[in-house]
């Protein structure tokens, strides 16, 4: 039997890689009933301009600069036209982004052809008008023109219906690793852990893994530690350009001696970082869906976060995690506390963290549901 074939577009592909290009292959490398080719920007010299990842044909265009985002809509277009097998694809977009706008320009040239459209986007959603700027009615086409829209979660499923998708969205979560993150590393590696960043026994460790960028708001963990008992320490593990200004934070503060920096930190590194720590917190402004949230379920901590973007899709306050106000760090610091203080939550919390992310965000799960639309689109 021969398969299908689908021919996504994105910006940019592995090895050039954040969350939503990780969920793309966890999910194509579920998918062994399609034939798989991937269009994007090279970016970077040296990549090649095509290579095999995974389950996925990728297809690069350009010259190895930043340049190739703003080219792709020709060059994409014009490489997927002649791509043999094309005719008959789906085309699939990763985002609403420089991807989004070359599947938009390939169905303009091959009228019939069904367009998926998944939005994984985190930033904030005024963001997007802004860098569309005068080219913000073409970006409404885009959504205009799907066949389907696939959201991560209920808040940007809401966004496209604002954006001008007539259908109803389905909303298919991205997953975890549940395996990986909720293996249990030993009570001597978590001791060790510990005591290479001097923690005590009974330091309350709150450890967050992102970006560090103004969306994630580390600087309102940091800021939370004034309104905390001096047990209670701060654990980042990223990079980003708000690095200085954070370091510069913590000076201010004179809390040097509570807030540890790790820098970047592969994934495979993030389980034993997660299990040895005490609570996870993001305060973000703003988020697609959250999976290092759940992630940190998987890993067996509670979770703190903020009640926006995709976040309340999984966090229930006092049920899966706890909710803080955004930009308020002394919220942060009552949420900390009511995990640690309030009898029961915080085995509540882990216990029912863990079920929520076994039961609904594995990814074969997801994958199967994602295998369903794209074969449901073959007969619209």
């Amino acid at each position: 039997m021969s398969k299908q074939s689908v021919l996504i577009f994105s910006t940019t592909y592995f090895p050039l890689v954040g969350g939503a290009e990780v969920a793309m292959k966890e999910v194509t490398d579920r998918l062994p009933d399609w034939q798989c080719d991937l269009i994007c920007a090279r970016i970077k010299k040296g990549l090649p301009s095509q290579e095999r990842i995974g389950n996925v044909t990728v297809h690069r265009v350009g010259f190895g600069h930043s340049i190739d985002k703003y080219l792709l809509p020709v060059l994409g277009s014009v490489r997927a036209v002649f791509l043999p097998g094309s005719r008959d694809a789906i085309a699939w977009s990763l985002m609403a982004s420089y991807g989004g706008f070359t599947a938009l320009v390939y169905t303009w040239l091959r009228p019939k052809t069904k367009l998926l459209l998944t939005l994984q986007e985190g930033d904030p959603l005024e963001h997007y008008a802004k860098r569309t700027g005068v080219l913000s009615f073409v970006h409404r086409q885009i959504f205009r023109r799907a066949d389907a829209v696939h959201a991560i979660s209920h808040f940007l499923a809401a966004w496209a219906k604002e954006m001008g998708f007539r259908g109803t969205p389905e909303v298919i979560p991205n997953g975890v690793d549940v395996e990986k993150f909720s293996k249990k590393i030993s009570a001597e590696q978590r001791a060790v852990f510990r005591k290479q960043y001097s923690y005590a026994d009974d330091d309350v460790v709150i450890v967050t893994a992102s970006r560090l960028s103004l969306k994630n708001a580390v600087d309102d963990m940091i800021r939370s530690l004034t309104f905390l008992p001096e047990n209670y320490k701060v654990l980042v593990a990223g990079v980003g350009e708000d690095e200085a200004m954070l370091h510069q934070l913590v000076a201010e503060n004179h809390l040097e001696s509570r807030v540890t920096f790790l820098g970047k930190k592969s994934h495979d590194e993030l389980p034993a970082i997660l299990q040895s720590s005490d609570i996870f917190c993001r305060p973000s402004l703003s988020e697609g869906l959250g999976n290092s949230f759940l992630e940190a379920m998987a890993a067996g901590i509670p979770i703190i976060g903020t009640p926006v973007g995709g976040i309340p899709d999984f966090l229930v306050d006092g049920e899966t995690g706890v909710f803080c106000q955004p930009r308020n760090p002394e919220s942060l610091a009552k949420a900390a506390l009511r995990i640690q203080t309030v009898p029961g939550l915080r085995q509540a919390l882990i216990e029912r963290g863990a079920m929520c992310v076994r039961n609904g965000y594995q990814w074969h799960h997801l994958s199967q549901r994602i295998d369903l639309l794209l074969k449901k689109m073959i007969s619209l």
